[in-house]
């Protein structure tokens, strides 16, 4: 998926997103990077060749794979002047594995490019396959190949699952999965990985409304995510959540924390712990808060939230430079609101927001909601159009690193709803 903008100068924006991809048990075994250009033309022109030559450098030498992955798979949508030599790739053939994108041509320039790229170790994904098309002659040099499930016809789908299965290296990737009956299909054809928003997100609506007790501890982790932590301010507003303050001050005499001491005051418990330690114990509560939330799930809500915090404070954004706070607790309203389907108003139903953040979660012309609306479009991935902003490139990279950093201790105290989606269809024999 890529896509280009020529910004005044010359110059290019480029953009990256990720989706997961999902194993037969419901695993996270790597993830789709999805390099995007901006808001202009989709064809693979020399700009988006450049584009993506530039976000392929940022991603591997300024954040790192291990960042963006967890060290899982990295599969990478490269365009035709990569696949047939014509601009180097950047990075050692054991980092990535190489998408072919459905726009090039089949001609002898890609045949023999992805030839030498197979034997120089490269494991290549064949993507948008048909049964009966001409990039059937592809399948003896790809390891992987994708199957668009979206509004696929069964047949179709099994034409493609019968040609694919004569190869018996190829591994089958069900991607665009939107519907429980489109994911029981590709689990009862003996798909390999899967790869969509059924497994990424609810795909039901929920009646859902975060109380005042759940926005207290928004507002905490707000407090604790900024680059320089208000430790007054984060005793407040701990001070105000009492079920937070009696786990804390129960948390600093628990074995498990490593804590040895007796506190006699909020304060004393919150130095007693650290503020990573604290911040890992709120978003725990958040997670048993929202309980439909697995780890793939939070990652975007958070990533999304930090993205407004850190774009509120961007040069490109300076009239909403002192609303960082808002920035971070609308995103965060926003994107809850988006995993469950939900109207924003049902979200914030009976919460004391302040009426310049309700506005904003609404869509008026304010900088706060032209923050929420650049954060929103830039982390979906199936977004028709994307922020213009160059810093949103920065912010994001590391927004994801933020949230990793949160979430790396929490490992298997996240539900995943993504593994109990297809553990069920295992189970029922599918």
């Amino acid at each position: 998926m890529e896509r280009t903008e020529q910004r005044p100068g010359g110059s290019t924006t480029a953009h990256v997103g990720r989706q997961p991809i999902y194993d037969r048990d419901g695993a996270v075994v790597g993830y789709e990077l999805l390099f995007r250009a901006g808001t202009g033309a989709s064809s693979a022109t020399r700009v988006d060749d450049h584009a993506t030559a530039r976000v392929l450098v940022a991603a591997f030498t300024e954040i790192g794979l291990d960042e963006l992955t967890g060290g899982r798979v990295c599969f990478l949508n490269v365009t035709r002047s990569f696949l047939t030599g014509r601009l180097p790739l950047p990075f050692d053939y054991s980092q990535a594995v190489l998408e072919v994108p459905s726009l090039p041509e089949v001609d002898d320039e890609l045949m023999a490019g992805l030839s030498v790229l197979s034997e120089r170790g490269f494991t290549i994904a064949l993507d948008h396959f048909r049964a009966r098309g001409p990039r059937e002659v592809l399948l003896p040099l790809v390891s992987y190949v994708k199957i668009d499930m979206l509004d696929a016809a069964e047949a179709d789908v099994r034409a493609c699952v019968e040609i694919c299965r004569r190869y018996k290296h190829v591994q089958l990737v069900a991607v665009r999965l939107e519907s429980a009956e489109a994911l029981r299909l590709a689990f009862e054809l003996g798909f390999d990985l899967f790869q969509g928003h059924i497994l990424g997100r609810p795909h039901v609506d929920s009646t859902v409304a975060l109380t005042p007790g759940r926005l207290a501890r928004l507002r905490v982790l707000a407090a604790l995510s900024a680059d320089d932590v208000d430790l007054d301010e984060v005793v407040a507003q701990v001070s105000q959540d009492a079920g937070l303050s009696l786990r804390l001050l129960r948390a600093t005499n628990a074995a498990t924390f490593g804590l040895n001491r007796t506190v006699s005051s909020v304060r004393e418990a919150i130095v007693a712990m650290g503020l990573n330690r604290l911040r890992q114990w709120v978003t725990l509560m958040l997670v048993s808060d929202l309980t439909t939330a697995d780890h793939e799930q939070l990652v975007r809500i958070l990533v999304r939230a930090r993205l407004c915090q850190l774009l509120a404070g961007s040069a490109d954004y300076p009239e909403a430079a002192e609303r960082t706070d808002a920035a971070y607790l609308g995103g965060l309203l926003s994107a809850v609101a988006d995993h469950f389907a939900a109207p924003i108003d049902r979200i914030v139903a009976g919460l004391p927001l302040g009426p310049q953040l309700l506005s904003a979660l609404h869509g008026d012309d304010s900088p706060l909601a032209a923050v929420l609306a650049a954060a929103r479009a830039y982390t979906d991935p199936w977004a028709p159009t994307f922020p213009e902003e160059g810093a949103i490139v920065a912010a994001y990279l590391s927004a994801l690193r933020w949230t990793n950093g949160v979430l790396g201790e929490l490992g298997p105290e996240v539900p995943d709803h993504a593994e109990e989606r297809l553990r069920e269809l295992a189970t029922a024999g599918v």
